[in-house]
């Protein structure tokens, strides 16, 4: 009896003390190293949480009244073979190094599988030291604290979690891992069609006018769904009734919805104010959930749906700016100060996308040319933030190109320069001056790395100059140094230059250093982008012509 009594005793108490921690730290982890990691989960209200790292770092806590847990753990400098124990769970495979977000849209979560090449730069790749977190796409009216995916998990490097990753993620990690031959993680973050005003909390876009009326309009169509029987309720109740059958799917050993696509947790389209377009759902569901995880820094590729009229990419310059300094400031201050407050961002400039180039400079309607000018601008007024350039990759048709191991490269590229200051070239020549001589307007350049250069034989056709008229005439260019000598036969008495100002100026002969990286597109003038009283001009998408995609030709990067 009495032994009997020990029995039940001992389930009942294991039943109670079981702690769970954040998906995140499970088997083939990676932590940031030389750093103080946060580490958390959930348990039973009360109860005492140890973690013990096996590099003789341990910690204690005890979880709250909700049952939530928080702890940070120091870590040594990178190493693999670790273990953590939390309570009786114990974490294997545990690699300290380098970990950065990768978040945005579609682009960035466009897979390595679907890319020029793919197949053949992931043969037989294997990288065990280079570990991919990889959630699928969630949003919520709420933050939620812990994703539904129940497939997200860490992962070394082979040939299928390579496939399946982002693009621009896995080619910049596999470089930095390269590089700096140490482990490398990326927790990859994407979600389809979002604007940026999703990826931030609703709370702090309170007095931006232009993005409530926005909301007020998704409000107001969510009364008219209302009135036709599609409310909240319904798609709540619905919803939980999809999250049951995929949870008891998944519960069963069933992951495969087909034969290439896993489950994953059902999402709510309408009310509209409760998709994934509204303000704040795409933070509570992709960002929430993983912070304060500790990174060294992040790599941001979005901006397509915030760019589809010239005011909307003007004013992606203010709501970029202040995604990354909320991101960095909560970072800093939920994970204890141990996130950098500075730690670096890293955006993609949009890539080249519609008809090509004819004219020398495009109007209202080339948004995309005003949101990378928007973009340079951001990376010149925020502290340790950086742009990779991507005007040579895209697509005259899909938005969804093939080519972004360029993009992913760049990204790396500008991680060694800046972040781990290595000594190599980071980005391609930046403007940084003009000055007028007689006829002529002399553009400098920085980061010209061995020299600047056309991107092939022939005039460098890709510069724009105007008088006072503000008539855009094609330039005359010429390389000397560090500079590029601009003239025009129509132009007597110059006033400004632009450079690439166009939705795809990918066919023009564009400048580059020798390193094989492009300038960014610029202006030299502060002129008025579009006339707020005229009818808006939106970004159409172009029609398919079903011929084959192949990828561009450019200068190779010789880094």
């Amino acid at each position: 009896m009495n032994k009997l009594l020990l029995i039940l005793l001992l389930l009942t108490l294991n039943n109670y003390a079981e702690v769970k921690p954040a998906k995140l730290f499970c088997e083939n982890m990676i932590l940031q190293q030389n750093s103080t990691n946060t580490i958390w989960g959930v348990a039973d209200k009360g109860e005492k949480v140890t973690v013990v790292a096996s590099w003789g770092e341990s910690e204690e806590t005890i979880s709250d009244e909700n049952g939530k847990w928080k702890v940070f753990l120091k870590t040594p400098g990178h190493g693999t073979g670790f273990s953590i124990k939390i309570n009786e769970l114990e974490i294997k495979n545990v690699a300290v190094g380098e970990v950065w977000l990768c978040a945005g849209q579609s682009n960035m979560g466009w897979a390595v599988g679907n890319c020029f090449n793919g197949e053949k730069d992931t043969k037989n790749i294997d990288l065990p030291n280079f570990r991919i977190f990889k959630s699928a796409r969630e949003h919520w009216h709420e933050p939620l604290d812990e994703q539904r995916d129940k497939l997200s998990k860490w992962k070394t490097c082979n040939q299928k979690s390579a496939l399946e990753t982002s693009a621009v993620s896995f080619y910049f990690g596999k470089k930095i891992h390269e590089e700096l031959g140490i482990p490398v993680g990326i927790i990859v973050q994407a979600y389809a069609g979002t604007p940026i005003e999703g990826w931030m909390p609703k709370e702090i876009q309170q007095k931006d006018n232009r993005i409530l009326n926005i909301m007020k309009g998704m409000d107001e169509k969510a009364k008219k769904f209302a009135s036709k029987g599609i409310t909240k309720e319904k798609s709540l109740e619905k919803f939980h009734k999809e999250l049951a059958e995929y949870n008891k799917n998944i519960d069963a050993g069933n992951i495969m919805k087909n034969k290439v696509k896993p489950f994953s947790p059902p999402i709510i389209t309408q009310p509209a104010n409760l998709g994934h377009q509204y303000y704040g759902n795409i933070f509570n569901g992709m960002i929430h959930p993983v912070r304060p995880y500790g990174i060294k820094g992040m790599i941001w590729y979005q901006g397509e749906r915030n760019a589809k009229d010239a005011a909307q990419a003007i004013h992606y310059r203010k709501q970029l700016t202040q995604m990354i300094n909320y991101y960095r400031s909560s970072w800093h201050s939920l994970s204890n100060g141990n996130v950098s407050e500075s730690f670096p961002v890293q955006f993609t400039q949009l890539p080249s996308w519609n008809p090509p180039q004819s004219k020398p400079v495009e109007g209202p309607e080339a948004s995309w040319a005003i949101s990378r000018e928007m973009m340079r601008l951001v990376s010149s007024e925020v502290k340790n933030s950086y742009l990779a350039v991507s005007i040579d990759t895209g697509h005259a048709i899909d938005l969804h190109p093939k080519n972004k191991k360029p993009i992913g490269l760049r990204h790396a590229y500008l991680a060694l320069k800046n972040t781990y200051k290595k000594d190599i070239v980071g980005i391609g020549p930046v403007y940084s001056g003009y000055h007028i001589q007689n006829n002529k307007i002399i553009i400098n350049f920085q980061s010209t790395g061995s020299g600047l250069t056309a991107a092939k034989r022939g005039a460098l056709n890709s510069f724009a100059i105007t008088g006072h008229d503000r008539v855009w005439h094609w330039a005359d260019a010429k390389i000397v140094g560090n500079q590029v000598i601009l003239s025009s036969e129509n132009v007597k008495v110059p006033t400004a230059v632009r450079y690439a100002w166009a939705m795809n100026p990918s066919e023009r002969n564009l400048l580059y250093n020798k390193e094989g990286l492009p300038a960014s597109p610029f202006r030299t003038d502060n002129w008025p982008l579009y006339n707020p009283e005229a009818k808006t001009i939106t970004v159409l998408k172009p029609k398919k012509n079903g011929k084959e995609s192949k990828d561009w030709d450019r200068p190779e990067m010789t880094q």
